[in-house]
């Protein structure tokens, strides 16, 4: 099961930082991704890692923006969202996968394993 935190509103510009708790699978053991989807558009992925974070692709309209990174001892991802725009209003879901995580062409692969995802909201 994985449990996602930490989205709300936030002004054009601002800063949010997602969690994503782990239970039932240890995410050393799984590619993670985070993946967003806005009202009347397809779900896209944001941003997926490795199981180690050694290999992280980034989504061109996150590039510089968004960080993931990993908590191995509280089994929690992150993905920390700066310089946020009115563009990044999605729900946010975390994923895992134990499969690979870039699939050329599409970049985040097909994920197995979902959270309930997490609202984000930026105004201008």
């Amino acid at each position: 099961q994985l449990v996602e935190s930490g989205g709300g509103l936030v002004q054009s510009g601002g800063s949010l930082r997602l969690s994503c708790v782990a239970s039932g699978i240890t995410f050393d053991d799984y590619s993670i991704g985070w993946f967003r989807q806005a009202p009347g558009k397809e779900r896209e992925g944001v941003s997926c890692s490795s199981r180690t974070l050694s290999s992280t692709y980034y989504a061109d309209p996150v590039r510089g923006r968004f960080t993931m990174s990993k908590d191995n001892a509280k089994n929690t991802v992150t993905l920390q969202m700066n310089n946020l725009k009115p563009d990044d209003t999605a729900v946010y879901f975390c994923a895992a996968s134990p499969g690979r995580y870039y699939c050329s062409g599409s970049g985040c692969c097909e994920f197995g394993t979902w959270g309930q995802g997490t609202q984000v909201t930026v105004s201008v």
